[in-house]
């Protein structure tokens, strides 16, 4: 008998080896001590420390390259490899990551990709990578939320303008100006001082401030939340259904095996007994 490993059943043993949550684990561990990294070269240390960094910073940098050519490696379809966004996002960010520090008109770039290296995070956990999906798939419907905020923004800042500005010209100037005074006043940033100021003039102002107020900070906030929400509720029923689909593919993967080895001993039992 021949106690050679068949390439396929090699292949098979390291994706094996880059699914197990060992792998997974090691990958997580890195990327926060290269984050511990990233923030301690932030304060002031001495030399030794520095140079210690330095030397976890290249290492830390191999280990990612190793890392993304393993995973290529055991990639079953390599042409669309990169045609996934979390691996599009990791390569470039390995990739940036291998500019160097000295000496180099990409200092900056480098630096900043280093940096970029801690979200990494979110692509190898499973549980980040379902609520970033779920959030750029509800951005369109947020868009038309942001749009009609937007809308009543503007209708409110326009009014603030024409009122207000005779109480304060910094605040209620011009349009753009009543804009940012009212997000201040929609992130209650000291909003009661900008109510007050206009009420000394305009007693009933603050019914310009409150209907502002439900408006954006709970209306459309929650509809904001409500969009996010809805999105990911379609996304979990739709990995459920995945997940039961593909387990119906293996119970049907497993009978169909059954089968076959049930239909082989029929044949071996026939064979026998005529003989």
């Amino acid at each position: 008998m021949s106690s050679e490993i068949s390439p396929a059943s090699g292949f098979e043993k390291l994706r094996r080896i880059e699914a197990s949550k060992v792998f997974q684990g090691a990958v997580i561990s890195i990327i926060i001590l290269s984050a511990l990294t990233i923030g301690a070269k932030t304060y002031d240390l001495p030399p030794l420390v520095e140079q210690t960094l330095i030397a976890m910073d290249n290492a830390i940098t191999l280990f990612f390259l190793v890392e993304i050519l393993f995973r290529f490696g055991v990639c079953a379809n390599k042409k669309r490899f990169l045609f996934d966004g979390w691996n599009l996002f990791d390569t470039l960010v390995v990739i940036g990551s291998l500019i160097p520090l000295d000496n180099s008109e990409a200092v900056l770039l480098g630096r900043l990709l280093r940096v970029f290296r801690v979200l990494r995070l979110v692509s190898v956990v499973p549980e980040l990578r379902f609520l970033i999906n779920s959030l750029l798939k509800a951005i369109p419907r947020m868009g038309y939320i942001a749009l009609l905020m937007f809308i009543i923004f503007y209708i409110y800042a326009a009014m603030g303008s024409m009122f207000f500005a005779r109480v304060d010209e910094e605040l209620w100037g011009d349009v753009a100006i009543a804009m940012l005074t009212l997000f201040r006043v929609a992130t209650f940033e000291d909003w009661t001082d900008v109510m007050y100021a206009t009420m000394e003039q305009y007693p009933l102002s603050w019914l310009y401030y409150l209907t502002f107020i439900f408006l954006t900070a709970f209306v459309f906030l929650n509809m904001m939340i409500g969009a996010i929400l809805e999105v990911m509720s379609e996304e979990q029923n739709a990995k459920q259904a995945q997940a039961a689909h593909d387990e119906r593919d293996e119970i049907a993967r497993q009978l169909q095996a059954v089968q076959a080895q049930l239909a082989e001993l029929t044949r071996q039992v026939a064979g026998k007994n005529r003989e």
